[in-house]
């Protein structure tokens, strides 16, 4: 990378080029939400549920990308990871646009997502290099809380860009941030993990690294439990279009709804932030993880008992109450499965990162080919996985005793 840094950038800079990197994932994904019914109809897919691949795939390509992009920004630095990750999303993006057929879409959405994993990987790795405990803590909620406006924005910035033209331009959007963030990381972002901090790429210490994280049975804990809460987020935005708009009937509201769920995890981002110091990110992701299964437990039985219960109103209820609680620990479990991997960090990001994505998908995916013209698989989805979630929590918490976690 030729662009040099003119001065080192301050804490508030940092969070907001941070959040740009890390918001190209969401922005990839929610922005494709309106644009969903066009794209199967244009690609002529027979089946509706299927056009929600386009999101699965794009997530897949993110935790397989990151395989590559955590070693790659240990060994050569998180700036080169990241722009060598800007620019294989921006040619996925371009395969898209030009794409005829659902495959070929599929092939650059998943090579989206491979490049938008070095933004990824080595992002949090340049977090964790100058920040660590409940300070990373506390900056990741900084970052997740700016992150999060992106997602409250994006669907209406898609529904926009296909008034004036049409769902391929979206893409056109992705490739102009993208540079943005090149430029940006390029002239004002210092490197965070120097030369002589490196070690020599081999695979000897590859696995080495590797070993670190995987015999840490806290941070494997922490990956599963970060995994299944990323897989009710899955099902939820692959379902999301069509349950607004089939079971609600939103029609061009979609975005606005769309938009209050996604800021109630911003709010509580930014809540966490404070709170975690108090409390501790553990205590906090525990009183998360039991107000989501009871609120989520609570309405799948009250909808099972009483249909007219799956209503709007109180759908959004639902959605904004669990959605804060979850906006509590995303943050958290990240930072918690990092803590003890200073030394490995971009390699510990990839493994964390893959695995907790691997199993989002996993878990996630068939839970919205579920959909049938009801909520039921997605609240029932949110119930389980976050009941699951805390038990993991707890055998962590078992495994670690440390009181400033």
């Amino acid at each position: 990378m030729n662009l040099r840094p003119t001065k080192a950038t301050s804490q508030f800079e940092f969070i907001i080029l941070v959040a740009l990197l890390s918001s190209l994932i969401a922005l990839s994904t929610d922005a494709m939400l309106p644009a969903m019914p066009e794209i199967s109809r244009d690609l002529g897919l027979a089946d509706v549920n299927r056009v929600q691949l386009i999101i699965s795939v794009f997530i897949l390509g993110t935790g397989v990308g990151q395989l590559f992009f955590g070693p790659l920004a240990d060994y050569k630095g998180r700036k080169t990871a990241i722009s060598t990750g800007l620019l294989i999303f921006i040619a996925g993006s371009v395969i898209c646009i030009y794409s005829e057929s659902f495959t070929v879409m599929l092939i650059g959405r998943l090579i989206q997502g491979l490049g938008v994993a070095g933004p990824r990987t080595a992002s949090v790795a340049m977090v964790r290099d100058l920040y660590s405990g409940r300070d990373m803590a506390r900056v990741m909620s900084f970052v997740m809380g700016v992150f999060i406006l992106v997602p409250a924005v994006a669907p209406a910035v898609g529904q926009g860009v296909i008034y004036l033209s049409g769902w391929r331009e979206i893409f056109l959007v992705f490739i102009l941030l993208a540079v943005i963030a090149f430029v940006w990381l390029g002239l004002r972002q210092p490197e965070t993990n120097p030369v002589e901090n490196r070690s020599p790429f081999s695979f000897a210490n590859l696995i080495a690294a590797a070993k670190s994280v995987f015999s840490n049975r806290a941070t494997m804990l922490y990956t599963g439990a970060a995994g299944l809460i990323f897989g009710s987020f899955v099902a939820y935005l692959g379902t999301a279009q069509q349950i607004f708009t089939e079971v609600f009937g939103v029609g061009e509201k979609f975005p606005a709804y769309f938009a209050a769920m996604a800021l109630s995890i911003g709010a509580a981002s930014f809540f966490n932030a404070k709170l975690v110091m108090n409390y501790g990110m553990r205590a906090v992701c525990r009183t998360a993880f039991l107000s989501v299964a009871g609120i989520s437990t609570t309405y799948f039985v009250l909808v099972l008992l009483v249909p007219a219960a799956q209503n709007l109103t109180m759908f959004m209820i639902w959605g904004m109450a669990s959605f804060f609680c979850v906006g509590m620990v995303f943050g958290n479990l990240n930072s918690l499965a990092m803590e003890p991997m200073g030394k490995v960090a971009g390699v510990a990001a990839a493994l964390i990162g893959f695995g907790s994505t691997l199993i989002s998908v996993a878990v996630g995916t068939p839970v919205g080919q579920l959909y049938s013209g009801n909520i039921l698989p997605l609240i029932g989805a949110f119930a389980l996985f976050t009941s699951i979630s805390f038990m993991l929590l707890l055998l962590a918490g078992r495994v670690r005793q440390d009181p400033s976690q």
